[in-house]
């Protein structure tokens, strides 16, 4: 009985004498950091109210000219924008600056799981619309925080990160 009792307090010494080895053994990863830029389209032209699709006006391509400013220092791996004029014209200038082709997304069917899924590790920016863009926003954090733009707001940025699955915002204003 005796020599059982020693053999288990041997295993178990070396059990746990294993496992403090380990602990300076481990390999820590980096986090998995993923991060999103949301804006609207800059200043549309509302000379013809019948066009649906219009581009933008001399003010949004001169915001449009500032946000590829913007982004200019971050590392972007992705432009995703709508299939509009005015959407696909606010992105162009930081997309032909990064030299990053264009993504066209549709805001009423993006599976976000699979999004987010897919940038992984990545920035990204994403343009969209007034009430698009903050629906895109709390899809990614999972909760309703953000009401639709006001339709003269076209110089709000949300940010979005996510770091190990945990989403974290901010909005700014861009004026």
């Amino acid at each position: 009985m005796t020599k059982h009792l020693i053999a288990i307090a041997f295993c178990t010494l070396a059990i746990v004498g294993c496992k403090d080895s380990n602990k300076d053994m481990e390999i820590t990863e980096d986090p998995v950091v993923s991060t999103f830029y949301f804006i609207r389209h800059a200043e549309k032209d509302r000379t013809n109210p019948e066009n649906k699709d219009p581009e933008l006006n001399q003010d949004g391509l001169m915001r449009a000219i500032r946000w590829a400013e913007v982004f200019d220092p971050i590392e972007l791996d992705a432009v995703y924008s709508t299939n509009y004029e005015r959407t696909s014209m606010t992105a162009a200038p930081t997309s032909v600056k990064k030299d990053i082709p264009i993504k066209y997304y549709d805001p009423r069917s993006v599976d976000i799981e699979a999004f987010k899924t897919s940038n992984e590790r990545l920035n990204v920016l994403v343009v969209g619309h007034s009430n698009t863009t903050p629906d895109f926003v709390n899809k990614m954090l999972g909760t309703s925080k953000y009401d639709s733009m006001d339709d003269t707001d076209n110089s709000s940025l949300f940010i979005v990160r996510i770091i190990d699955g945990e989403a974290t915002d901010i909005r700014l204003r861009m004026d």
